[in-house]
């Protein structure tokens, strides 16, 4: 009778395991299957202007360690004195995504945009995780509450398309590289251009070496898209361009039909880079900045507008830029 006892308990035991088993392989599934998805509107016309940039990390103005409050100031009322139709952020808004008398400064310093209405659509970057991530993230969404607390998203804008990732998590695999593949496999045949925006850059003459006192080197997974990209770019019509930060300063790089810019001079303290020869642009300055994007039909210009701050002087210039364009539509597309 105890045998019999023990060898029940143990098929019961077994059965049990077997349920969560599935249970948890059938909540995993559906979580796969139905994750949220945000696909944003935003009403334009061609031709518009929209702002890239990043790594601005707003902080207390008093604390010049962490970033540089003038420069971060001067660049965002010079970005509404451009007006855009919206702002795109490469990450890094803030220096600690948990903490939140950052997001009262950033709230503070943007409200000039908010005055003006115009929207911004960020990428999450390292330091906006910074801390506990789960409070970093109710402070992240409490005030971008359209994306609906997904952390990857889409913004359809005229005739381009907007993705928005998360470089914390992997890009090309799991939910939000099952999004991402079929984004690209279902563009709308109207789209000209498709931009790319997140933190870490596929490509960057930096290094982690740090040779100037700052700098990032380019991931794997980073990598691995790049390649992606490149291999549909050259069997599909719309543009890939695509938007990174993470690097304090500019970048512009071309590979295999995509554009590459690096965009992380939005206040956190500036490096050079020793630029590869083959670097399309090449620069021993320090780049403070904000992309201007230009879209119209079937081109588009962008342009890096550098800001030096000297005794509180504001000295913009434009040395670089660069037009790309997309063939029309045939008939039968």
């Amino acid at each position: 009778m105890l045998c019999q006892c023990r060898s029940f308990t143990r098929t019961l035991s077994l059965l049990c395991l077997a349920a969560v088993l599935l249970a948890l392989t059938a909540c995993t599934k559906k979580s796969t299957a139905q994750m949220p998805s945000v696909d944003l509107q935003q009403q334009v016309t061609v031709p518009f202007r929209f702002v890239v940039y990043g790594d601005t990390r707003f902080h207390d103005p008093k604390d010049t360690d962490a970033a540089n409050p003038a420069v971060r100031a001067a660049l965002v009322q010079a970005i509404a004195g451009a007006n855009p139709a919206f702002v795109c952020f490469t990450g890094d808004i803030v220096y600690k995504g948990h903490d939140p008398n950052d997001w009262k400064v950033w709230d503070s310093e943007t409200q000039v945009w908010r005055d003006r209405k115009i929207p911004v659509y960020p990428a999450l970057g390292n330091h906006d995780l910074e801390g506990r991530e789960k409070v970093a993230l109710a402070n992240y969404f409490r005030r971008f509450p359209e994306l609906k607390d997904s952390r990857y998203y889409s913004v359809r804008a005229a005739n381009t398309l907007l993705l928005v990732l998360d470089s914390s998590l992997n890009e090309i695999s799991g939910p939000q590289g099952q999004w991402l593949i079929n984004k690209l496999d279902n563009l709308p045949a109207d789209v000209d251009f498709v931009f790319l925006t997140f933190h870490h850059p596929p490509y960057t003459s930096s290094s982690d070496a740090m040779l100037f006192g700052g700098g990032h080197s380019a991931r794997s997974n980073e990598q691995r898209l790049a390649n992606i990209l490149e291999q549909r770019q050259a069997h599909t019509r719309a543009r890939f361009v695509v938007f990174s930060g993470h690097v304090h300063n500019y970048e512009r790089h071309e590979h295999g039909g995509v554009t590459y810019f690096v965009s992380g001079g939005g206040g956190a303290h500036a490096y050079p880079i020793e630029r590869a020869p083959s670097d399309p642009y090449q620069s021993k300055e320090i780049n403070y900045h904000y992309l201007l994007v230009e879209v119209d039909h079937l081109q588009l210009k962008v342009t890096m507008n550098r800001l030096q701050l000297k005794n509180n002087v504001a000295t913009w210039t434009q040395p670089d830029s660069v037009k790309i364009s997309v063939e029309r539509a045939s008939n039968g597309e």
